[in-house]
């Protein structure tokens, strides 16, 4: 068995090395038709350091530059370092990982402002993309602080999220089944936490950037999440807080979605992210339903939007008595 094991490792760190230097669409065709999908190995272990975007920059630019002989970091797309994204990369040093893997959240392929017509929505300071991942328990919470004043993103919050209520082997079979396929399962097994420690975390990282008090579960101020569609936080993020026995936080009251945005101002619907983006004519970039990829791609959408002059509004509120119902404010909406 050990001896299979190291087989699979060393097949996937060949399969994602060669990964690496593939386009995202030459990447889906290459690994399904040449290589197992199964572990996806990357040497790291923990870091405890907040990491904003443009912490790495500086790095990648003093390693580049420490010698003559050092190879130029390339500007070309690259998968992000999913270790770095949850502060557990220490190859943060290494010359090779850091050419292999994107460890920065600034926009690749960014929309420039240029006519940027909102420098708010609603008063609100900060949008947090969110895109959660997993049907049966939430399997990935990714997100991404987006300033309205400038649609950077300034900070994330990444974490995979292990099940409560499944036995060891549906895990295996449920991971396999969602992230084997994109190569990432190892990462997940490597790094899933439980949902409470989650929303701890989660918490501490909201406190830290000033988005809500330091009383648990308090509202948010002048921000607000940012969703593509209703899913995530009217259903799946109470069908969770069931799960793990724990009370609905406050600042999951009320959100905006983007669905119901794109139809009032665009005047026409749109079933999800993809569609959004090939009617803009923006470039799918990594993974579709890796959650991580796709907060960066819901997070282009927006800035396109906002760049169009869309105005941002609360789509959806809850009532704080039965936070079972919520009123959805727009009469135009996606149901």
């Amino acid at each position: 068995m050990e001896v299979l094991k190291m087989a699979n490792s060393r097949v996937s760190l060949l399969r994602h090395s060669l990964n690496s230097f593939l386009p995202p669409s030459a990447t889906s065709t290459f690994t399904l038709s040449i290589l197992p999908t199964r572990r996806f190995i990357v040497s790291a272990s923990i870091s405890s350091r907040e990491t904003f975007v443009d912490s790495l920059s500086s790095q990648e630019a003093a390693v580049s530059s420490a010698g003559s002989e050092t190879p130029k970091m390339s500007n070309r797309w690259k998968p992000t370092c999913l270790y770095f994204t949850q502060e557990k990369c220490t190859m943060m040093q290494d010359l090779t990982h850091l050419q292999k893997f994107n460890h920065s959240f600034s926009m690749e392929n960014a929309l420039t402002p240029g006519e940027y017509k909102n420098k708010h929505s609603e008063h609100l300071d900060f949008f947090l993309v969110l895109d959660l991942e997993g049907k049966v328990e939430i399997l990935e919470f990714p997100v991404l602080m987006i300033d309205a004043n400038t649609m950077d993103v300034v900070a994330f919050f990444h974490r995979f999220v292990r099940p409560s209520e499944m036995s060891e082997e549906r895990i295996n079979q449920y991971i396999e089944g969602k992230y084997g396929k994109l190569g990432v399962d190892r990462v997940w097994h490597d790094t899933a936490i439980p949902f409470k420690d989650v929303i701890e975390q989660f918490e501490e990282w909201m406190t830290k950037h000033n988005l809500c008090s330091k009383e648990h579960g308090g509202p948010l101020h002048r921000a607000a999440f940012v969703t593509c569609g209703n899913w995530d936080i009217k259903t799946k993020i109470p069908q969770q807080c069931k799960v793990a026995k724990m009370k609905l936080p406050s600042y999951f009251m009320e959100w905006i979605n983007l669905k119901d945005i794109y139809l009032n101002f665009y005047k026409r619907r749109a079933a999800g992210m993809r569609t959004m983006m090939n009617e803009l004519n923006i470039q799918l970039l990594g993974s579709h339903h890796l959650g991580i990829d796709d907060t960066k791609n819901i997070a282009r959408v927006l800035q396109r939007m906002l760049i169009d002059g869309v105005v941002l509004k609360i789509t959806a509120r809850r009532n704080p008595q039965v936070p079972e119902n919520v009123e959805f404010l727009f009469e135009n909406r996606i149901k």
